[in-house]
């Protein structure tokens, strides 16, 4: 077995964290979830992984770090000022899609397809529309959502820490 060395940040990082601060963007990922996402996304080879909330890139960063060279990323985000920060440092990267949509009404329409590995960190995809979500996971698939403080809403079932979902997981719709 072959094994790459673990680099402590991905390539361009510290560009995307100089971005992220100038423009004021609060929401990122940190670094100690950001390594679990890139050694998870290191185990599925030849995924197919959905981002929803790109943010200004940060985890994109790491999962793309953890992805190999046949693996492909959809990542969506409905905010241009920081999917351009993502554009800037990640857009040459060939398996990555960026996406400006609204979260919610992509995965509406998002079937058929499929995802062996799917990171909600909006609130589509981990607040509402969970059952779209859910439904494009492959079976075997990891589901991983970040952020799960108490929100302003009250929404319930929300905790003050990080929450992994592992493979075959099931929504509980009561």
């Amino acid at each position: 077995m072959h094994a790459e060395p673990i680099k402590p940040f991905p390539a361009g990082y510290s560009d995307i964290v100089k971005a992220t601060q100038e423009a004021g963007f609060s929401m990122a990922s940190d670094p100690v979830t950001c390594r679990l996402l890139s050694a998870l996304a290191a185990s599925k080879r030849t995924g197919h992984f959905l981002e929803l909330g790109t943010g200004t890139g940060l985890a994109t960063a790491w999962l793309l770090a953890g992805m190999d060279a046949d693996s492909t990323l959809v990542s969506l985000d409905n905010d241009s000022a920081c999917l351009s920060i993502a554009q800037r440092y990640l857009g040459g990267d060939s398996r990555l899609q960026l996406i400006e949509t609204d979260g919610g009404e992509w995965l509406q329409t998002a079937a058929p397809q499929t995802f062996d590995y799917i990171f909600a960190d909006t609130w589509p995809g981990k607040y509402l529309f969970l059952d779209e979500t859910l439904a494009l996971l492959k079976p075997g698939g990891f589901y991983l959502i970040d952020d799960m403080h108490p929100q302003p809403t009250g929404l319930p079932g929300t905790i003050k820490k990080h929450r992994i979902c592992w493979p075959n997981w099931k929504h509980d719709k009561t």
